[in-house]
């Protein structure tokens, strides 16, 4: 995928067909390697006031935690400006970081070598770059050790934050969505996108097009995404377009506490009814099924089972039916509940 930082005027188009529009969706929870590789640009830009406190927190906690070599070697793959290899956001969306790590881990050598290449175009690489390009285990390792380093400092923390503005933003494209369809939904988040004779156009830093003949987009917003979209470059891959949440969305989410989701109100939430089902009635947000929130939280599906029907009991959470599932959904108790945290 290409950063757009701040380069000449170029622009992205996406062409949809009718059965695009059918297909294109929002994705329900933050992508967690989309997240960790934006938020490394985030960290380097100290000009940058809404990311202020993270940033400065995010660094502390990496020095603590002697993980300063591993934040370096994501530095080198993901570069202030320009593309950073598609291999690091697998498609494996909402199966969580493990899932993705597991992706990377697989990733086959020639599209490792193929991106590593491409990096390598704009940028001057270290050695080792050379080997992670040739498949060697023992440099996937240690990426997929930087990753679990770097996540549990920068991103961990601030999962109530991540995730609020998400859900935010999510309730509003698909009210959007409810009332006008796909063409509304997408004639809407201008200025991020213009929508226009079926094509998404936005700025960008190269000129990219994408036909997706059917396979539909997948739109992800994110938390630490800034300003103008980002897609992948290998338009053959599943297509996806991650996009920055509203601005009072990302606000209202670093408002809630400014602060790690270990301290404040979300304590006073989980000493209530307990941590873990404190942490299922937040991971519910605008609806998921019991699978979900067993691999959200990774818990097993009867304790998933067993703490949505207490909270269903306790008037909190309504549960219907959905094909081979069942999903959940916050009752407008719960939504004025967790209002407050």
């Amino acid at each position: 995928m290409v950063f757009t930082g701040r380069l000449r005027r170029q622009m992205l188009r996406i062409h949809f067909t009718s059965a695009d529009l059918m297909r294109t969706r929002i994705a329900s929870s933050p992508d967690p390697m989309w997240e960790l590789t934006l938020s490394l640009h985030q960290l380097r830009s100290p000009s940058s006031p809404v990311f202020r406190e993270w940033r400065q927190a995010t660094l502390k906690r990496l020095q603590a935690a002697g993980a300063t070599d591993c934040l370096a070697l994501l530095l080198q793959l993901v570069p202030q400006t320009g593309y950073f290899p598609d291999f690091l956001t697998p498609a494996e969306t909402g199966k969580g970081l493990q899932a993705q790590i597991e992706a990377i881990m697989s990733t086959p050598i020639e599209r490792l070598s193929s991106d590593l290449g491409i990096l390598a175009e704009d940028n001057r690489l270290p050695a080792w770059v050379g080997q992670l390009a040739r498949g060697d285990v023992g440099m996937l390792s240690r990426l997929a050790e930087a990753i679990r380093a770097y996540y549990a400092a920068a991103i961990e923390p601030y999962l109530t934050q991540i995730r609020a503005s998400v859900h935010i933003d999510r309730s509003r494209r698909t009210r959007s969505l409810a009332d006008g369809g796909y063409e509304r939904l997408l004639s809407e988040m201008q200025p991020t996108l213009r929508w226009h004779d079926s094509v998404i156009e936005a700025r960008y830093p190269g000129e990219q097009v994408c036909h997706l003949e059917g396979r539909g987009l997948l739109l992800t917003p994110s938390f630490f995404c800034w300003g103008q979209p980002i897609t992948l470059r290998d338009t053959t891959l599943p297509p996806v377009l991650v996009c920055p949440v509203d601005g009072d969305a990302r606000f209202m989410a670093l408002s809630l506490t400014n602060r790690p989701q270990s301290e404040g109100h979300s304590d006073a939430l989980a000493a209530l009814m307990g941590r873990t089902r404190a942490a299922v009635l937040e991971t519910i947000g605008d609806g998921c099924t019991t699978g979900e929130i067993a691999r959200r939280l990774d818990v097993s599906l009867p304790t998933a089972s067993e703490h949505t029907s207490v909270l269903r009991h306790a008037g909190l959470v309504a549960s219907v039916r959905d094909g081979n599932s069942t999903l959940h959904v916050l009752t407008p108790l719960a939504t004025a509940l967790l209002s407050g945290i």
